[in-house]
């Protein structure tokens, strides 16, 4: 049976490169593509919708799937911020006096309640007889990992978002109970988001968007229910949460 697969944040580096990956597959019956802006693909089965960062425009994404009768097999959530400067500007922080409570907050609403929100609808929308959804998450979100400091707001938000994927679970189980949930860290990925941080990573750490996206497309189609959650990386490694 083909697949339908949803990329959440599609016009990210890695959100692109997962579309990419996806279009190789003949086994994919359609990709639908959510982001802020409008985005163009070449493949036929590939559907953009414009989708902000509200959850009433994720609730009327959600009804137009219901309404079509889609399900998904496969989503990749693929939001996630570390800096930015327009708007709220964002600059992980290196000592507590750096923290602030508008950054912190920025930090949270788009690391983690995005995130929380797509999991809150897509439990209606996956597929029931077997779905796997990852979200982009980071290793720095690892409580018991943490030996370095810093980056209060995106550790932290991160770390939330670890817990948000562990209790859907719990409800997944009982709701949609052959859905596989994955916190993925994709390593450095040569994107805008890392851009700035990328002077002490060793180039053969360094990695393109495309080989994250052919990663974790494979350990999306490997991974098994009676291992879920996972919280791994892009070696296939586990995490401690």
């Amino acid at each position: 049976m083909k697949k339908n697969v949803l990329v959440i944040g599609s016009n990210g580096g890695i959100g692109s490169a997962v579309i990419n990956e996806l279009s190789k597959d003949d086994e994919i019956a359609h990709i639908f593509s959510v982001s802020r802006n409008e985005k163009k693909h070449q493949d036929p089965r590939f559907s953009h919708y414009m989708v902000q960062d509200e959850e009433s425009e994720i609730t009327e994404f959600a009804q137009i799937m219901a309404e079509q009768k889609i399900c998904f097999h496969q989503v990749y959530c693929c939001l996630g911020v570390l800096h930015k400067d327009d708007g709220i500007k964002l600059t992980p922080e290196k000592r507590l006096e750096d923290i602030s409570q508008e950054q912190f907050l920025e930090y949270f609403r788009i690391n983690t309640v995005l995130p929380a929100l797509w999991l809150k609808h897509l439990v209606n929308l996956v597929c029931k007889d077997k779905a796997v959804i990852s979200i982009i998450s980071a290793r720095v979100g690892s409580i018991s990992d943490n030996r370095l400091g810093g980056w209060y707001g995106y550790r932290s938000a991160k770390a939330a978002l670890n817990m948000v994927i562990k209790t859907a679970w719990v409800e997944y189980q009982r709701r949609r109970s052959n859905t596989i949930l994955i916190s993925y860290h994709p390593g450095t990925v040569d994107t805008e988001l890392s851009a700035p941080f990328q002077g002490n990573v060793k180039p053969e750490k360094l990695f393109t968007p495309e080989f994250t996206a052919e990663r974790l497309v494979d350990i999306c189609k490997q991974a098994k229910i009676e291992n879920s959650p996972y919280y791994i990386d892009w070696d296939a490694k586990s995490i401690n949460w």
